[in-house]
């Protein structure tokens, strides 16, 4: 068999083909013998039909089958001997008659895996979120458990203000006539919280109880129902009565209830907390960084494959996610197609950064031991909290262990890099307006 070999890009090869006679007839006999054994034509019994009679009835699926068995075989022969880091399966451009007697032509064309060499990753200038916490955070923080313990009672007083829970009767109009849906008894709405529509609270706010009042507001143009959309309307409301919400004490009773002996020790767990959650947003913050400055430095032009296979893994773990939540696709208003329109970019930034990566691992010969994913698997047994025979387990099949083994990569080379870098650390105001500023 003769293969010629032809770069049409850095991503794409074509292969010319040319199949010797004996073996395009010996693909054309395996064809046919596995088809004589279970063909049934009338007159003949099983395993005894002619060659020719299956040839004038079968003639064009055997040609389909061996052409199918051919191109795959030669393919597969094809890019072992030329160590084709194929992406994608062929696809055939051209090819000539395939015929009994005759040697068979073909071309075909193929995606292939880019050859990255990574250029410009030392000492890359980088900025990074300083992280501070100041008190202001810990008291908001405290603030809303302070109110998911809140309790509701009716309310001494007789004037409603900006943070009670009005009960009010209302009855709503448009052009002096009622709409559909606009009238409720008894409805408890939180003064404040705007969720009702704009400028509807803000005028229940000073009501005495018993009070009944016109209150004038607009529906917003983006409003859900489009018959209201847009239009003034008249809402006749009545405030029945007055509720607010007593708030407990932030003392060590309460800090007990968190599970904690005192207020300061509740204080230094929620710093704790507010730690944990700042220093990672601020790493992957800065991973994003650093793979803007490698794509940047090393342009690669990317086959539609790989894109491809990455929309398709990512749209999978979203699947995956959503129906152990009880959801489809389309509960978010989308669909697999425009799933794909939506983060192909982000896709195509993935599988650059992974290429780019791996090419620098290479390069550093920075490599994982079995001593190195043996202490990373203890770390997710010790931070999971998961049975350790689990955890075992779970990585126990080859493409789990894989993915652990690239995840873990992925860090050593960020690790490097971030000891190469020179990293200016600056406050989140500073940083958001250098990002302003890029964009």
């Amino acid at each position: 068999m003769n293969i010629k070999v032809e770069d049409i890009s850095s991503i794409k090869k074509k292969l010319s083909f040319e199949i010797p006679i004996e073996d395009v007839d010996a693909e054309f006999g395996k064809a046919y013998n596995k088809l004589a054994k279970t063909a049934k034509v009338p007159g003949f019994r099983p395993g005894k039909v002619p060659r020719s009679v299956l040839e004038r009835q079968y003639g064009g699926q055997i040609e389909g089958q061996v052409f199918e068995g051919l191109v795959s075989a030669s393919f597969f022969k094809a890019i072992v001997d030329n160590k084709i880091d194929a992406v994608s399966p062929p696809e055939v451009i051209d090819n000539g008659s395939l015929k009994i007697g005759q040697p068979f032509v073909y071309e075909a064309e193929v995606e292939v895996r880019p050859a990255v060499e990574a250029k410009n990753y030392v000492g890359l200038e980088l900025k990074k979120e300083s992280f501070v916490v100041d008190d202001a955070e810990v008291d908001a923080r405290l603030a809303e458990m302070r109110k998911s313990k809140a309790k509701v009672a009716t309310s001494e007083r007789n004037v409603a203000q900006v943070g009670d829970i009005a009960v009010i009767d209302f009855e709503g109009f448009i052009d002096g006539e009622a709409f559909a849906h606009g009238k409720a008894e008894g409805h408890h709405l939180e003064l404040g919280s705007n969720t009702f529509i704009p400028g509807f609270e803000d005028q229940v706010a000073g009501l005495e109880c018993g009070q009944c009042k016109d209150i004038e507001v607009t529906f917003p143009e983006s409003y859900g129902n489009k018959d209201l959309a847009g239009k003034p309307a008249v809402f006749k409301v009545c405030l029945k009565e007055i509720k607010e919400q007593v708030l407990p004490e932030l003392d060590d009773e309460f800090a007990k209830e968190a599970g904690l002996e005192s207020m300061a020790d509740l204080r230094a767990k929620i710093l704790e907390s507010i730690a944990s959650q700042e220093a990672e947003r601020i790493e992957k913050d800065f991973h994003e960084r650093m793979t803007d400055a490698l794509i940047e430095a090393n342009p690669i032009e990317l086959p539609e494959s790989m894109v491809e296979s990455q929309l398709d893994y990512m749209l999978q773990n979203l699947q995956n996610r959503m129906q152990a939540q009880g959801m489809r696709l389309e509960d978010m208003g989308i669909n697999a197609e425009s799933f794909k329109k939506i983060y192909r970019e982000i896709a195509a930034k993935q599988v650059k950064s992974s290429l780019i990566m791996e090419a620098i691992a290479i390069q550093e010969n920075l490599k994982i031991d079995e001593d190195e994913i043996k202490d990373k698997l203890d770390e997710i047994i010790e931070t999971s909290g998961a049975p350790k025979e689990a955890v075992i387990n779970f990585y126990s099949s080859d493409e789990k262990r894989r993915g652990l083994v690239s995840q873990m990569a992925e860090e050593k080379v960020v690790a490097f890099l971030s000891g190469k870098a020179k990293i200016e650390m600056v406050d989140k105001q500073s940083l958001d307006q250098a990002q302003m500023a890029e964009e």
